[in-house]
């Protein structure tokens, strides 16, 4: 059952009667009726509707504010009950790289939701500096970053990952200076990019002959698999099943290697709770056993 604060909160960021009475697990009719309630209670209307959806009233948007204090300052209370308990509940509340949220964080957190049914997941992802950002607005506990991610807090190592070229035809780098072949990468912050960048500086005295950028890893990735062109991509996202040569981007001098590291960091107190913990050690176990 969720409380008022919680319906006007999540009221407030849908903006839609439908969407939220669907994230909330109400019927519409359900949802109307809940919000006529708390509106006489607090004897005023806390929203107005319209053809784009619901707007705050001027006295809804000092109730949003409240509502949305009276529910932060619950979280913090029942985190700090959970001090006092040595049982794991709570949310786990975790902002993580898009690429390791694919394929890394889920088989984490299958085993952590099997260990600890009580407890709760919050998960956002997005871009290494979007994951920073979440913990510096409070909006997450911990967050998987990767790459050079400069962050003053607690910050473990988690993985290493090694990064190829991969392409259906090239199995060697000196390939692609014969290659017509476009060079596909995808969007990503600005770290992953200059890296590449400065990998091929040292490596090649051209650049490419045609380059393709899309949004996604995967998109790039596909792209790859079917022919259109090479790409480097790192090891989380390939697997044995691909039909693809796997050209390592190594070399005898370390300085000319190119691979992307994964860390978990967070504030020191965010360490100190139960749930996360738990996570933590889990999270460090299953990386030590990959590695052996």
């Amino acid at each position: 059952m969720y409380s008022d604060y919680e319906i006007i909160s999540i009221l407030s960021k849908e903006q839609n009667m439908r969407r939220a009475a669907e994230k909330l697990f109400l019927t519409q009719p359900a949802l109307s009726l809940r919000l006529q309630n708390i509106e006489k209670d607090w004897g005023t209307q806390l929203f107005i509707r319209s053809q784009k959806g619901l707007m705050p009233t001027p006295s809804g948007e000092i109730v949003i504010e409240f509502s949305e204090e009276v529910l932060a300052k619950q979280e913090q209370a029942r985190e700090k009950v959970q001090l006092l308990s040595s049982k794991v509940h709570g949310t786990l509340k975790i902002a993580c790289a898009s690429i390791v949220g694919q394929n890394w964080l889920p088989t984490v957190l299958k085993k952590y939701v099997s260990h600890y049914p009580e407890a709760k997941i919050s998960l956002h992802t997005g871009w290494s500096s979007e994951i920073v950002r979440s913990l510096v607005d409070g909006e997450a506990q911990i967050g998987i970053v990767r790459g050079q991610t400069e962050w003053k807090g607690k910050k473990i190592h988690l993985f290493k990952d090694t990064l190829y070229l991969v392409d259906q035809e090239m199995t060697t780098l000196e390939d692609i200076k014969k290659s017509n072949k476009p060079f596909i990468q995808f969007k990503s912050d600005s770290s992953y990019y200059q890296e590449i960048q400065q990998w091929w500086q040292k490596n090649f005295s051209m650049t490419p002959k045609q380059q393709i950028v899309v949004d996604q890893i995967e998109t790039c990735k596909q792209m790859a698999l079917n022919g259109l062109g090479y790409a480097i991509l790192p090891s989380i996202t390939l697997s044995d099943y691909d039909q693809i040569h796997k050209i390592p981007l190594n070399h005898e001098d370390p300085a000319f290697e190119l691979t992307r590291d994964t860390w978990l960091i967070g504030y020191d107190a965010a360490f100190e709770l139960p749930q996360v913990q738990s996570f933590v050690k889990m999270a460090t176990t299953e990386t030590e056993q990959e590695l052996r």
